[in-house]
């Protein structure tokens, strides 16, 4: 039997806020949760899509039990979540607990400059699941990485047309990373980083002038209706943390088979957001405009110095990881980062990305194949 533990402080702050207690005690079941809402390609593809298939091919022995948007737990509040074993695997940005994830924000520190989702997803998968200093990271965290993502390149929606150096100046913009941040503060605007799940009433009330996220947003988070104007300003993409984070004592207590299992099954949901997380971003925009949304294009000056920033982040990403965030190695981190994301951009050169089964096909001989059940996360 598979059970999940609950902690007197956390059941009693879910009490508290007159929640129902999951049913953690079912025969073969588990909590997965997941901060979006049901809508959202991070939850939709990684976790509702994934839980029925995980159900599917384990025959009804593996059952998570999928909690999506805040009622369970705040984004902020996953990791630890994750650690009492409240919930058995959730995803997590390691943005809301950088002291605890240093690892995975220096490598973040180069989102600034990529913007290919469907590489990206597959890189940071393989590289947070092979690099040792990452591994050694999840393990003193407690928790056993399973699988990435990367959100589409982050665009900007405003209450007031943004598109130009002059019309950023003093803005108040959500960030997610701290390279953006840097460079929201080097046009002279305001960086503000509040969880994503905040943008809708920061934008509503007037505390934020623009939030950056990816563009489905506008639709599966309605910002559309507090954000009547989107510059198509890209401002680097997200990946820094488990999409997928289990409790470790929860994953040890699988049989090497129901973790192959689990594997397989992750290795097609990425495949599944890797191809439609792009393809909603891109739909969005165009529903969105059609609700009345204005769709700018950034003038070439805002545009110049965005690339300047990028060439100028990459001078700087060595240093940010050794002082900025205590890597003793921190060269030897960032260059495997940018070797695997690079071996990636060879290894799907000349593949349909649309191909849902070439995809999971590759990514798990890659990865996933390479990895033994019976050992990987079991201390």
């Amino acid at each position: 039997m598979i059970r999940a533990k609950i902690t007197l402080p956390l059941l009693a702050a879910v009490l508290g806020a007159g929640l129902a207690v999951p049913d953690a005690q079912a025969e073969t079941g588990f909590i997965a949760n997941s901060f979006y809402n049901a809508e959202h390609p991070l939850s939709k593809y990684t976790y509702l899509e994934w839980a029925e298939m995980l159900k599917e091919a384990s025959g009804g022995d593996l059952v998570p039990e999928v909690y999506t948007g805040t009622v369970l737990l705040a984004p902020r509040a996953t990791l630890q979540g994750i650690r009492d074993n409240v919930i058995q695997v959730g995803s997590h940005p390691a943005v809301y607990t950088p002291s605890e994830m240093p690892v995975a924000m220096a490598v973040q520190e180069l989102g600034f400059n990529y913007d290919d989702a469907l590489t990206m997803v597959m890189a940071i998968t393989d590289f947070s699941m092979t690099d040792p200093t990452q591994l050694q990271e999840w393990k003193d965290n407690d928790i056993v990485y399973l699988g990435g993502y990367a959100t589409p390149p982050y665009l900007m929606f405003c209450r007031e047309p943004v598109t130009n150096l002059e019309e950023i100046k003093g803005m108040r913009l959500r960030t997610a990373g701290s390279t953006v941040s840097q460079w929201v503060e080097e046009v002279g605007a305001i960086p503000v980083n509040v969880p994503s799940s905040e943008m809708y009433s920061g934008l509503d009330r007037g505390t934020l002038d623009c939030a950056t996220n990816a563009g489905s947003d506008l639709i599966d988070r309605s910002l559309w209706e507090v954000a009547p104007h989107t510059t198509v300003l890209s401002t680097g993409m997200y990946y820094s943390g488990p999409k997928w984070g289990y409790n470790s004592g929860f994953w040890a207590s699988l049989t090497p088979e129901q973790r192959g299992i689990i594997m397989d099954v992750t290795a097609r949901a990425i495949a599944r957001l890797a191809i439609n997380y792009t393809k909603r971003a891109n739909d969005a925009l165009s529903e969105a405009e059609a609700k009345g949304n204005t769709i700018h294009e950034p003038s070439a000056e805002l545009m110049a110095s965005v690339e300047a920033f990028r060439e100028k982040s990459l001078a700087d990403v060595y240093k940010a990881a050794e002082e900025k965030y205590g890597l003793d190695n921190g060269q030897e981190v960032i260059d495997g980062f940018r070797a695997t994301y690079d071996k990636w951009s060879g290894l799907l050169d000349g593949v349909d990305t649309s191909d849902e089964d070439a995809l999971t096909e590759l990514l798990k001989a890659e990865v996933f194949d390479k990895v033994d059940p019976a050992t990987y996360g079991v201390n």
